[in-house]
């Protein structure tokens, strides 16, 4: 199949879902570089997600931005969202891809344990996970008491609150990578004897309580995305769910809680997640069996329309060509997705989306690692 505008076309239908209204089925894809000092994001930070929405980009997912948890991360110029100079900042970032015609939505992020025992942002404070054990399985740091988790969930719910105030249109909650929702899912970081640990079930608890908390905040029609992942920081064989079944029983507690959209994160899309099944079943992706098993729109994600995974993206040959955009059109042809979020890509070509859609497939920008050091 040769891709031009004609087949690409069905990726630029609008959709919309519940208070996100999208002109195409792209988003840009959460990716954290850290320039936003003292947590504030600048004119800059602006005029960078307005450049994408301007290129093309229906759906912006931000940085991960931190949550008002002194322990949520350990980089002084990660955003955060809550302040109000950051909220002013974040205000000025909404409204200039507002003005492009897209809509925006922050990613909130708590690290974890992943914050490690050295950070640089709020060092007098202890590192906190749920059971205080780091994803290698070595202690770091302690873990949450019940009354901390009482008022983590608070955070959490400050945060989209938050959100919303600025006229972000939804929320994204960073579940995903070995932070800190996913490590209450992971049996090696969550040892809690608690209700929040022991089955499936009970470690899906802490992440669906966070949700039917913002839930009630927010209102039934603002929207709530949820990024979650098989693979951890380091460790990309790691997995959650090793059948569908074990999946559903993750995902159906986050479904009832009141997510709208699951963000699936994978390094390569096009990659079947239970491969030993026969048939179609075999070779389907992640957001594919999520779509399946809870009936919710999906957004795929990993190493679109590149030759190399994300991991890759830090090391010295961190460069990626560009490659064709047929595995992706299967998969949405075969209804495996809704949305496709785009990293890489989009920071090396901020007008990538609109390449795709008036067949100017030849004059993408590959990627290189010379893209993450500039904010443009």
């Amino acid at each position: 199949m040769t891709e031009t505008a004609s087949n690409t076309s069905a990726l630029f239908t609008p959709l919309e879902i519940k208070s996100l209204k999208l002109r195409n089925r792209f988003a840009m894809a959460p990716m954290t570089r850290a320039f936003s000092p003292g947590g504030v994001p600048g004119t800059d930070v602006a005029e960078y997600y307005r450049r994408r929405a301007a290129g093309g980009t229906s759906l912006i997912i931000t940085e991960g931005t931190l949550i008002p948890d002194p322990a949520a991360g350990p980089n002084p110029r990660v955003p955060h969202i809550y302040g109000e100079d950051s909220l002013a900042g974040w205000k000025g970032v909404v409204d200039a891809v507002h003005t492009e015609g897209s809509v925006i939505i922050p990613q909130l992020w708590h690290l974890g344990v992943e914050r490690g025992d050295d950070p640089q942002l709020n060092p007098d404070v202890t590192t906190v996970s749920p059971s205080g054990i780091a994803l290698d399985g070595t202690p770091l740091g302690k873990a949450f008491t019940s009354a901390d988790l009482d008022d983590l969930i608070q955070h959490w719910v400050d945060a989209a609150a938050n959100a919303k105030s600025v006229g972000f249109d939804g929320v994204e909650l960073h579940g995903a990578h070995g932070y800190l929702l996913d490590e209450f899912f992971w049996a090696t970081t969550n040892v809690r004897d608690d209700r929040f640990g022991g089955s499936l079930e009970a470690r899906t608890r802490f992440p669906a309580e966070v949700v039917a908390a913002i839930r009630s905040e927010v209102g039934d029609d603002f929207a709530i995305v949820y990024r979650y992942s098989q693979w951890k920081s380091g460790n990309y064989d790691a997995r959650i769910a090793h059948t569908p079944q074990e999946l559903e029983r993750v995902l159906t507690p986050l479904v009832d809680a009141g997510v709208d959209v699951f963000h699936p994160s994978t390094r390569r899309h096009w990659i079947p997640e239970f491969p030993e099944l026969d048939g179609v079943e075999g070779q389907r992706g992640l957001a594919g069996w999520t779509k399946t098993i809870t009936g919710l729109p999906t957004i795929t994600v990993g190493s679109v329309g590149l030759d190399k995974e994300f991991g890759s993206a830090f090391g010295d040959d961190a460069a990626s060509a560009i490659t064709g955009l047929d595995p992706l059109l299967e998969q949405f042809a075969r209804g495996e997705f809704d949305i496709v979020a785009v990293g890489r890509a989009l920071l090396s070509d901020p007008e990538w989306v609109d390449k795709v859609e008036h067949d100017r497939l030849d004059e993408r920008v590959a990627f290189s690692r010379d893209h993450l050091a500039a904010l443009t």
